[in-house]
């Protein structure tokens, strides 16, 4: 296969996908690589988790030549893992299924229905009938998405507080909670507990229109920001941080915070 390809082809998005599932194909095959031909859809789970932060870190950093990069990490988790799969499905198998249903839940665009008859959630429940109107949130998504999508999808069937007074009474009861399970020193009642006092502060979140993920993370750069420049000023002044104690590095800490 040529390393070589015409600058016409490279702008063929068709062109470009087959080029990509004939590369997997070949590192794949009895000549390939090792590595590759070892995979199986287990061992890369981690892989393709790995790869969509990575893309999420690049839209945060707004490099599009990061997040272009990135992309490609997870396409070709994407079409390794089909190849994987293969003769069950292949790359092919996916594309189409992914076009398919799109056409199919938009009716509006591509079957000249009335946008205002179209119900996206009914359409895809044509498509997958469910027990629950819990089902298809990703069991192994993070724990705030998970809890934020279970929490919409229990709204969308009535099972929600009226407005924000609700979230905001279940978050200070469930904080009460949370301290006199630490009475009993039951250290069970206690995560069950601090679970509760999550949720409730995702269920908050999204009365507000709060992506609890994001605010978690932008308090964690928040707090990293801080605690770094704390470090930079105690090595600064010829101090060791774990030698301050919490008195000093909070007079230092208070110093940061209070020039932001």
């Amino acid at each position: 296969m040529s390393a070589l390809i015409d600058p016409e082809e490279r702008r063929d998005p068709g062109a470009a996908f087959a080029r990509l599932v004939a590369v997997i194909r070949r590192l794949r095959g009895p000549d390939g690589c090792d590595w590759d031909r070892a995979q199986t859809v287990e061992s890369l789970r981690p892989y393709v988790l790995e790869e969509a932060y990575e893309v999420a870190d690049a839209i945060d950093a707004g490099s599009p030549e990061s997040h272009r990069e990135e992309l490609g990490d997870l396409l070709m988790q994407v079409v390794l893992q089909a190849a994987v799969r293969e003769p069950l499905f292949d790359a092919a198998d996916v594309a189409h299924g992914i076009a398919d249903k799109l056409v199919r839940r938009h009716p509006h665009v591509f079957a000249g229905a009335d946008p205002a008859t179209v119900d996206w959630e009914r359409e895809k429940a044509k498509e997958r009938p469910r027990e629950s109107a819990l089902d298809g949130v990703p069991r192994a998504a993070p724990a705030l998405v998970r809890a934020r999508r279970i929490g919409e999808k229990a709204r969308a069937v009535g099972f929600d507080w009226p407005d924000r007074s609700g979230p905001l009474a279940k978050l200070r009861e469930e904080l009460d909670e949370v301290a006199a399970a630490l009475e009993t020193a039951d250290r069970a009642a206690v995560a069950d507990e601090i679970g509760d006092l999550l949720f409730s502060i995702v269920n908050l979140s999204r009365f507000l229109e709060v992506d609890p993920e994001a605010a978690l993370s932008g308090a964690v750069a928040k707090f990293e920001r801080r605690f770094r420049e704390v470090e930079r000023r105690v090595r600064a002044a010829g101090e060791v941080v774990g030698e301050l104690g919490l008195d000093a590095l909070e007079a230092q800490w208070r110093a940061v915070k209070a020039e932001e």
